[in-house]
């Protein structure tokens, strides 16, 4: 089995734990224990971190791995190293004094008033820090080709913090504030763990000169911070509109759901950490041939794995909120089941955002990335006032549909190329037909034998028809290999 295909295996399964330990955490202590006002508080602040983070970070992970494959002097690539862990700390100069002078302000429209949200300064901004520097460090050990621990650090160790600080604060052995406060430490304790894994996996040599083209780099960081920024604001935008419009139990349904349907985002995740740094080296080699490969390969593999998710999360949607067992959780079963279509429709484009990001016409992303998060925030305002929680699903899906289709629209035009071919239809009209027939058949047995016996059944029934009809030959040889090291 080839590099790519463990680690992707490595990623899908650290990532798979994530989930499932964050469904424990989203779906029962969170309900159950602190309830749905702390879960919306938790979700609130995070998300607001999430606006912020772009701004410190600058694009330039995005840009470590661009340019990585482009210089072959290993003194430019020191040079690269040094420029990404350096520059960010010239933008906090100019964040933090602003942000403490006007943090009062900047709170107050981030919580529309909200006197809960506005305890809690220092976290919206550690946390921002912590996660931009994270990043950059996870794309030092992506451009090696060693995902794997940082993809476990990335996705499985925020959840096991949280779950760490949900039991203990269940057992009341922190209050609120010290949760808030251990939540800080825990984030910055996973940054020095990626920043010890980096440093042992190369120390870069340290020359204080600027790597080659460094105005291409700036110019490029800055292109992708204004496309990352406004892309960080359509993903939490929403969250962040119900808390100001509606209130804090509307916010923690509607996390709840959007975890629900996010977990069909799960193997591109996994995918993205290897894929990305191989489409940046295909495109500087300009390889043609393999960087339509690498899409179309992508594009049926993610339809295929993500369709199988999104069949398991939403025939076992009645029964997961049978087993929430909390008041007023399941009003927001509309919006997994929207929110879930359009998570498909985007694991459907395969590698194709990496291809963009990574080309000569990623500035384009720009005004994409822009114009659909001016569209998020007029599609919010208008359909959560009508709608509540389910206007936010609507307004999510049209987002990810324009922009999906005009992301379509430029690779082909630029590049010639698309994502899709006979085995896209295929496994649609396979996931489909499996749909169709388990919504048919009558499940009356207790909510947990119903999502036990249901997943088994589909998980059947989809490794039969991507072997039966040659879905994917990636899936069928991994198949095999696993079938090899079990029997």
């Amino acid at each position: 089995m080839g590099m790519i295909a463990k680690q992707s295996i490595y990623n899908v399964i650290s990532i798979a734990l994530a989930f499932v330990l964050g469904a424990v955490n989203m779906l029962y202590l969170y309900p159950t224990y602190p309830g749905k006002e702390f879960q919306g508080l938790v979700t609130a602040l995070l998300a607001n971190s999430n606006l912020i983070q772009p701004f410190i970070s600058f694009g330039v992970q995005h840009a470590l791995i661009k340019y990585f494959s482009k210089y072959e002097s290993p003194v430019e690539k020191d040079r690269l190293l040094w420029f990404v862990l350096l520059f960010p700390l010239l933008i906090l100069l100019l964040i933090i004094p602003f942000y403490v002078y006007y943090s009062d302000t900047l709170l107050n429209f981030l919580s529309n008033d909200n006197d809960s949200v506005g305890r809690f300064p220092l976290m919206i901004l550690s946390i921002s820090i912590a996660t931009a520097y994270f990043e950059i460090f996870f794309s030092w050990l992506r451009v090696h080709l060693k995902s794997v621990f940082g993809n476990f650090l990335k996705e499985f160790y925020p959840r096991l913090l949280i779950f760490t600080l949900l039991i203990a604060y269940t057992f009341r052995w922190i209050d609120v504030d010290a949760f808030i406060l251990l939540l800080i430490v825990g984030y910055y304790f996973r940054l020095l763990l990626i920043m010890i894994a980096c440093f042992q996996l190369y120390f870069p040599k340290f020359d204080g000169k600027l790597p080659r083209a460094w105005k291409e780099i700036f110019n490029y960081s800055g292109l992708i911070f204004l496309s990352g920024a406004a892309a960080s604001f359509i993903l939490d935008i929403d969250k962040s509109m119900i808390n100001a419009m509606l209130d804090f139990e509307s916010v923690a349904f509607y996390a709840v759901a959007l975890y629900m349907a996010s977990t069909i985002e799960a193997p591109s995740r996994a995918m993205f950490q290897i894929t990305s740094p191989l489409v940046a080296t295909a495109i500087n080699a300009e390889d043609d041939a393999r960087l339509s490969s690498l899409l179309k390969k992508s594009s049926a593999n993610l339809l295929a794995v993500s369709g199988l998710v999104f069949l398991l999360v939403n025939l076992n949607l009645t029964d997961m909120y049978v087993l929430i067992n909390q008041e007023g959780y399941s009003t927001a079963t509309g919006v997994v089941v929207i929110v879930s279509v359009g998570k498909l429709f985007s694991n459907s484009l395969g590698c194709l955002n990496n291809i963009i990001s990574n080309s000569k016409y990623y500035r384009y992303v720009f005004w994409i990335s822009v114009s659909a998060a001016l569209l998020a925030v007029a599609l919010n305002y208008n359909f959560i006032q009508s709608l509540g929680i389910l206007g936010a699903a609507y307004a999510t899906l049209l987002v990810i549909f324009v922009t999906n289709v005009a992301k379509l629209i430029l690779i082909y035009k630029t590049f010639g190329i698309h994502p899709y071919s006979l085995n896209t239809f295929k496994i649609l009209l396979c996931l489909l037909l499996i749909y169709a027939l388990m919504e048919w058949i009558p499940w009356g047995f207790s909510p947990l034998l119903n999502i036990l016996l249901k997943s088994i059944t589909i998980g059947g029934v989809f490794v039969l028809a991507v072997i039966q009809f040659q879905l994917s030959q990636e899936l069928i040889n991994l198949y095999h290999n696993v079938r090899k090291q079990l029997f």
